[in-house]
């Protein structure tokens, strides 16, 4: 059975007028599950301090029918109440399923996402402010974070935030509007962004005082609609509804054909208007081109990336530090450090580890050093010399680690292997990756080249005779594990058009690759070893007639992983499978697709 939730809009402290709705709708239409609360969760009044304070600190004899969530963490109160929660022993660390406040009262602190009864649901608590303050107010940080978890695979049921997006009514039915309804107050820009990318089956909203079922909306690049809701205060003198009841089946479990129904009133997306559009002279300027701008579908969404995530570069994924793997890979917008990883297993606090100091300070249950406890005076540290050794042990391509996916292999010589990609773009899009843990192929000693080379000259020689040649490009990253220079054929009629392609894709990242041209592989691989210092990202690629395109990434500059394999699924006209985790195969799949290209590859395999 769908969980039952209730909604809830501005509270304002008045907690005894809440309970009582609460209660009368849980009598007549419940049990429900949990009481999701936007708006403004604290008094607006001193008046209504005494009332509130009971429940907070068990005095009232009154008690939450059902388990409260709430966002608005502002008004009169709060911060006192708030700061004795966030030293509360219980609830240091990060909780993303809220900080408890008292019985069944729970605070959703900054943004995050939480599992509720199957629900996917994700939140921005506060409100936009241009002074920064404790509590009340969301954070550049906490928007990160949710763009980071917008980037997730799956759909996301429900968001909650305490302001309306801005434009929500346009393309919405004039009469259903309510009157005096103003998007210039208690709108945000930032959150029509958000809502954008995050997609979210419902919306749900406080701060107007104003009851708006919106019609459901589609959403751009997802078969699913949205569900805008903005809930009236509690006890407000209209009458307006501020509770709502919904029972929503989580998406995880429904149907593609569930999922993506709609009702004939939906509306196109009113946040659509917010893009930008491409002037009538770039139109025409790709048109000559004779390139269809379909391959570039991707480019403006790496576009928002780079725009918002440049400054998140030296900031720790928090999902990689404390597990050790982080799903949006080399996509994420934050940094996955090792070194930080082994820290944070010793116990080390992330938020030392993230910005140099603890916000909890002595309360912190974490260590607020990075040096071993019996090793503060020594200049190294005892078992740095495993740190490699260790890193291999959770790699997913060296060759002794237990997550390696033998099932992909298709050859091993002495420095290098080659094995199929995960998700290939193609049936024959292989890796050729270094049997030693290095994070640049362009790393490696001269003597290791070789290896490369007769599998780079053995993949050119097998396509040849199928009427193919071979793209080869790989991205370097300071942040970079085990390096792969992914190798992706193309029929040899659209090889010319290859450059143009690369070109017009960095075009539309604001960028110039530097462009070069080469008699042999070696010679333009030795020209690329001279470009890589350690200190700074790259791209390049080696196009079929001796091209080399190459692209240095300033420090604080989001370049998307997946770059050269979207440029090829354009170029292909393959958009759909720009993005391998759309075109993942399952492991009898995939052992059959390596077994067809190991019985064709082996009269061209330099190791057999």
């Amino acid at each position: 059975m769908p969980p039952r939730i209730l909604l809830c809009g501005d509270v304002f402290g008045r907690l005894n007028l809440l309970l009582k709705r609460v209660s009368s709708v849980n009598k007549s239409a419940g049990p429900f599950d949990a009481l999701l609360c936007v708006g403004q969760f604290f008094p607006d009044s001193p008046d209504q301090l005494d009332e509130f304070m009971a429940y907070i600190e068990g005095r009232s004899q009154s008690k939450f029918p059902v388990p409260i969530y709430f966002i608005g963490d502002y008004g009169i109160g709060a911060p006192k109440v708030l700061l004795k929660a966030s030293k509360d022993s219980a609830n240091l660390g990060f909780k993303m399923d809220g900080l408890r406040i008292c019985d069944d009262l729970y605070w959703l602190k900054g943004s995050g996402k939480f599992n509720l009864f199957g629900l996917s649901v994700v939140y921005l608590s506060g409100i936009k402010s241009a002074n920064a303050q404790q509590f009340g107010t969301y954070s550049q940080d906490d928007v990160d974070a949710l763009r980071a978890i917008a980037e997730e695979p799956g759909i996301i049921d429900l968001f909650l935030t305490n302001e309306w997006p801005s434009g929500v009514t346009k393309e919405a039915a004039t009469s259903d509007i309510p009157a005096g309804l103003s998007d210039t107050v208690g709108s945000d820009s930032t959150i029509s962004e958000l809502v954008q990318e995050i997609k979210p089956r419902y919306h749900i909203v406080g701060t107007k005082g104003i009851y708006y079922a919106r019609e459901p909306y589609s959403n751009v690049d997802a078969v699913h609609v949205t569900r805008f809701i903005g809930l009236a205060s509690v006890g407000n003198r209209d009458k307006q509804k501020f509770i709502h009841a919904i029972s929503p089946t989580p998406a995880s479990s429904m149907s593609s054909t569930e999922i993506a129904m709609k009702t004939t009133n939906t509306t196109l997306s009113p946040y659509t208007f917010m893009e930008k559009s491409t002037s009538p002279k770039d139109a025409s300027k790709r048109s000559s081109d004779g390139i269809s701008d379909s391959q570039h579908w991707r480019y403006d969404v790496s576009q928002k990336r780079q725009k918002h995530g440049a400054e998140n570069g030296n900031k720790l994924c928090f999902k990689f530090v404390s597990s050790g793997s982080c799903p949006r890979g080399e996509e994420c917008y934050f940094r996955h450090d090792s070194d930080a990883r082994e820290h944070s297993m010793r116990g080390v606090c992330f938020e030392f580890l993230n910005k140099g100091k603890c916000e909890r300070g002595p309360d912190c249950n974490f260590k607020h050093s990075l040096q071993e406890e019996d090793d503060r005076h020594s200049s190294r540290r005892p078992g740095s010399e495993n740190i490699r050794s260790s890193r291999s042990k959770e790699c997913w391509f060296c060759l002794s680690s237990p997550n390696v996916e033998s099932h992909l292999i298709i050859s091993i010589g002495e420095n290098y292997y080659l094995a199929l990609a995960k998700g290939p773009l193609v049936d024959d899009h292989v890796l050729i990756i270094p049997v030693e843990h290095m994070p640049s192929t362009l790393s490696l000693s001269s003597e290791s080249e070789d290896g490369l080379f007769r599998f780079q000259n053995s993949l050119m020689r097998y396509c040849k005779n199928q009427g193919k040649d071979v793209i080869f490009f790989e991205w370097v990253s300071v942040r970079g594990t085990h390096a792969n220079l992914q190798a992706i054929p193309i029929p040899s009629s659209k090889a010319a058009m290859a450059v143009k392609a690369f070109n017009l894709a960095a075009q539309k990242l604001g960028f110039k690759f530097i462009e070069k041209k080469f008699d042999s592989i070696s010679d333009g691989r030795k020209f690329l070893s001279t470009q890589i210092d350690g200190n700074q990202s790259l791209f390049y690629a080696e196009i079929p007639g001796g091209t080399v395109l190459l692209h240095h990434v300033e420090e604080k500059v989001k370049f998307p992983a997946q770059f050269g394999r979207e440029v090829l699924a354009g170029l292909l006209n393959m958009a759909d499978n720009a993005d391998w985790r759309n075109h993942k195969h399952s492991k009898e799949e995939e052992m059959k697709i390596v077994e067809g290209f190991k019985s064709q590859f082996q009269e061209y395999d330099p190791n057999c």
